[in-house]
Formats: C-alpha cells, structure tokens, sequence
C-alpha cells in the first residue's frame, strides 16, 4: 500500500513537470530570468520521493526475506508433521491389521467350533451313534492307561456275552467288567419335559431303564471266579452322572447294592488309576518272588561253596600231613 502511494506522488510529479515544460511562451521572448523556485522544490521532492522510495523497497525486502523465513519454518513443521502423523498412521493400520487377524482367527476357531458341537448334536441326536461316542470315548481313556495285553475290547466271556470292555489285572484272580451302554432316550426326554406332570411320568421312566438296565449287568457279566465285582457301568457326561446323583440316588444306592459302579469319566479316570496302583503292586510281588528266589538259590551256592571249601581243607590238612611223614625219615638219613 505505502509502495503505491509512493508511485503515485512520482507519477504526479512527473506530471506537472511535463506540463511546466509544455506551457506555451508569450509572442516575444521574456528577459532572462532568475530560476524558478518552484523547480528546486520539485527536484528536492523528487529527491525525498527516491529515498523513500528506496527505504521502501529494502522495507519490503527485509519483509519478504522475514516471510520466506516463515514460510520455510512453517513448512518443515508441517513437514515433520506429515511425517509424524504418517509413521503413527502406519503403527496403527500395523496394529489394526494384527488384530483384524487375531478376530480372523478367532472367527475361524468359533466357525470349527460350531461345526463339532453341530456333529454333536448329530451325534447325540442318534441312538447308536450316541452310544459309539460312549464306547470310543472309553475306549480311548482305557487305551491311554494300560499296555494292550492288560485288556480288550468285546471279549467274550464264558456265558457268551459280550461287554465293551474287560482289564486284567496281574496277580489277581478274574477280570474288571466295563459297559458303556447307557438309557440315553430317557434322559432326553426328562429334558425336553414341559411340565410338571412330564417330569414325574419321564423321572419314573428313566428311573425303571436304569434299575433294569443294572440289573442286566449284573446278571450277564458278574461270574463268580471270572469276574471281578464291582462291575462298571461309564457315563460318558459329567451332567447326567451329576443329575443321576441329585434327582436319583436310589438308583445310584441300588446299583451299589448289585456290584455296579455308576462312573463319569472323572471318577472312571480316578478307578484305572487306582487299578494301575494294583498292577504296579502285582510286579512289584513278581519281582519279589523273583529275587527271593535268586537269594534262595545264590544261598544254596554259598552252602555248596563252603561244603567244598570244607573238603579243599580237610585234604590240604592230610596232605600236609603226609608231607610231614616224608619228611622225617629224610631227616634221620
């Protein structure tokens, strides 16, 4: 604005300098004449306007030096900025991208998981695939706690029947029965129950399977010398053995009472364990017997040892002996 002003005093200036000079003279020429004073103030105008003029433009290029100043801080600090908020945008797609990952996973995992407790459902929704679940889950915990000549699977017994499994136990006469068949519908049907009136007609129901389905076990596997009491019968859920216990304990005391042991897999885990104790007391007696009869037969050693022993002096004392009868005829010769 100030740079303005001051070209447009010049301007004006300039301009009434043309027009003195333009001025038209008179008919004859005037005598000579002293300078006009006006022009020296014009000159010394045109002087002050230069100067000004000049302080303006070094004014304007400290401003502009003190602007580009300015400029150049402004744009390293936009810069850095930049830089900044590019490096923590980058850390944070980083960790969005490791979490967006960690709920793939995840969703993956609750998708299989979805799809066992839908096979499941399958599962325990059929009769006969309900009870292989039962008897491959009992298998399995069998398996995992005995060599395989300590037990098998559908043996045979002398009656011609046929439980799920038996175990042999060293040392002891007869073999610990296991059954995994189990009233599945009854139990099902108590939960799917609608009234009061459903529960107490299904409670009864399932009472009877389980009061019958004991005292099938105990008349088609316990054989006296054959079998080992208790028998078992595994429940392959810790909620059914659970409701057993609370809403039916005259059907656990019952089965009791007929030598059949109603287990979950906890307490039947608990029962091999107690069953491998016995086993590991068997070869222990084994290698008892064994080494006593080493020592009896190391002590029979000795006995000879020391017979012959006996023998070895009782011949070194005569032969001593006889040397002793050479020896005094040579003497005297």
């Amino acid at each position: 604005m100030e740079i303005a002003l001051i070209l447009l005093a010049v301007a004006v200036v300039a301009a009434a300098l043309i027009l003195a000079l333009l001025r038209p003279r008179a008919a004859e020429p005037a005598p000579l004449s002293a300078p006009d004073p006006r022009l020296d103030t014009v000159i010394a105008g045109l002087g002050a306007v230069q100067g000004r003029f000049q302080e303006a433009i070094a004014a304007q290029a400290a401003m502009q030096g003190a602007l580009s100043e300015r400029l150049d801080g402004l744009q390293k600090r936009v810069s850095d900025s930049l830089q900044e908020n590019t490096e923590k945008t980058g850390q944070t797609l980083g960790t969005l991208t490791e979490r967006l990952n960690t709920i793939d996973q995840a969703q993956q995992s609750i998708s299989a998981l979805s799809g066992q407790v839908m096979t499941l459902e399958r599962i325990f929704s059929d009769k006969q695939q309900r009870g292989a679940f039962a008897q491959q889950r009992m298998e399995a915990i069998v398996a995992d706690h005995f060599p395989p000549d300590h037990f098998d699977f559908q043996f045979t017994l002398t009656n011609g029947k046929r439980p799920d499994c038996v175990i042999r136990i060293p040392g002891v006469p007869g073999m610990v029965v296991i059954d995994s068949k189990f009233p599945w519908e009854a139990f099902d049907d108590l939960r799917n129950a609608p009234d009061d009136a459903a529960i107490k007609t299904v409670s009864a129901r399932l009472r009877g399977d389980m009061q019958k389905h004991v005292k099938d076990m105990a008349e088609k596997y316990l054989i006296p010398g054959e079998v080992q009491t208790p028998a078992i019968m595994f429940v392959p859920s810790e909620s059914l053995y659970a409701e057993l216990h609370l809403s039916f304990p005259e059907v656990i005391q019952g089965a009791r009472r007929a030598q059949v042991m109603i287990m979950s897999p906890h307490v039947f885990l608990l029962a091999l364990g107690t069953i491998q104790a016995l086993m590991r007391d068997a070869r222990m007696r084994e290698q008892a017997h064994a080494i006593q009869k080493e020592v009896g037969l190391l002590l029979k050693d000795v006995q000879l040892l020391s017979g012959r022993i006996a023998d070895l002096r009782t011949h070194f004392e005569k032969t001593s002996k006889d040397i002793g009868e050479i020896e005094k005829p040579m003497g005297r010769i």
